[in-house]
């Protein structure tokens, strides 16, 4: 008996072609008197069904968010001479979290413009996140380890678990932990 591997709306790599698509379809092959699919085939819109094996799912892993890179971009509303006070004339932050270096934070060209050099600051914060996240994890296995530790650091282990807690939430009807209404 089959199961579905994939489901509808899903990015997955299929293999024959060598392309990225979304599963449109899952298609189940069912038999008389049979409760399960004997087999189940997905439509990615490329023409023809795909079966399980000629499909490959992103690779998402917990706790893995990838390296995130800062790269500087050319501003191309200003000469070096026109942004001589900013912390790299001529030049933008863009952190890239991407291997293929797109995706990611930008920001427009005026606002860096009005200080540059707090938009420096949280672009390298925001490369550095997810080394922040595996400690934020680190800190909160520790606590779940080991009762015997000292009352600071049980209540900074709390708080990595809140922390933890609203950045894996999902999104509930726009309510989600942490984001205030604007």
């Amino acid at each position: 008996m089959a199961k579905a591997v994939f489901q509808k709306h899903q990015r997955v790599f299929v293999k024959p072609v060598g392309v990225w698509a979304a599963v449109e379809q899952v298609k189940p092959q069912w038999v008389k008197d049979v409760g399960e699919p004997v087999r189940v085939f997905y439509d990615c819109g490329l023409g023809r069904d795909f079966t399980a094996d000629e499909l490959a799912a992103e690779a998402v892993h917990e706790g893995e968010a990838g390296r995130w890179r800062l790269m500087r971009a050319k501003n191309k509303w200003q000469t070096p001479d026109e942004c001589a006070h900013h912390p790299y004339p001529g030049t933008f932050p863009v952190v890239v979290t991407d291997e293929q270096d797109w995706g990611g934070w930008r920001v427009p060209g005026a606002e860096y413009d009005r200080n540059p050099a707090k938009l420096e600051f949280q672009a390298r914060l925001i490369v550095r996140a997810p080394e922040f996240m595996e400690l934020t994890e680190s800190l909160a296995r520790l606590a779940d380890e080991g009762s015997d530790l000292p009352l600071g650091v049980r209540e900074l282990a709390s708080k990595a678990k809140n922390i933890l807690r609203e950045v894996r939430a999902q999104p509930d009807g726009g309510k989600r932990p942490g984001v205030r209404a604007a």
